[in-house]
């Protein structure tokens, strides 16, 4: 299984970006996905997760309202659209497949991780 994420860049606050992660290995439609983020000695923290159907999503609060997370699953493709961007977006982000098609907050529900694309918001 590969995710291979990217779209990552230095923008500045208020501006836009979106992430890509493209999958393949395993029977993408079959797995909710999510995006984590992990900035310079901090916890990887949970960004955003859509099932399978891309029916369904989940937001953490840092990021609702700007950041929209969907997928195309004839293209096993999962993206982030962030908007509205702020300093303290800056991190590390990566995706991540979920072991059932449903959508989750815990990294320990997630199987498959991506390598990440690096995200710098200047002020």
């Amino acid at each position: 299984v590969q995710l291979q994420a990217s779209g990552g860049g230095l923008v500045q606050a208020g501006g836009s970006l979106r992430l890509s992660c493209a999958a393949s290995g395993l029977t993408f439609s079959s797995h909710g996905m999510g995006w984590f983020r992990q900035a310079p000695e901090r916890e990887r923290e949970f960004v955003a997760s859509i099932d399978w159907s891309g029916g369904i999503s989940y937001y953490a609060d840092s990021v609702t309202g700007r950041f929209t997370i969907s997928r195309d699953n004839a293209k096993n493709t999962v993206y982030l659209q962030m908007d509205n961007l702020k300093p303290e977006d800056t991190a590390v982000y990566s995706c991540a497949a979920a072991r059932t098609g449903s959508w989750y907050i815990s990294e320990t529900n997630y199987d498959y991780w991506g390598q990440g694309t690096q995200v710098t918001v200047s002020s």
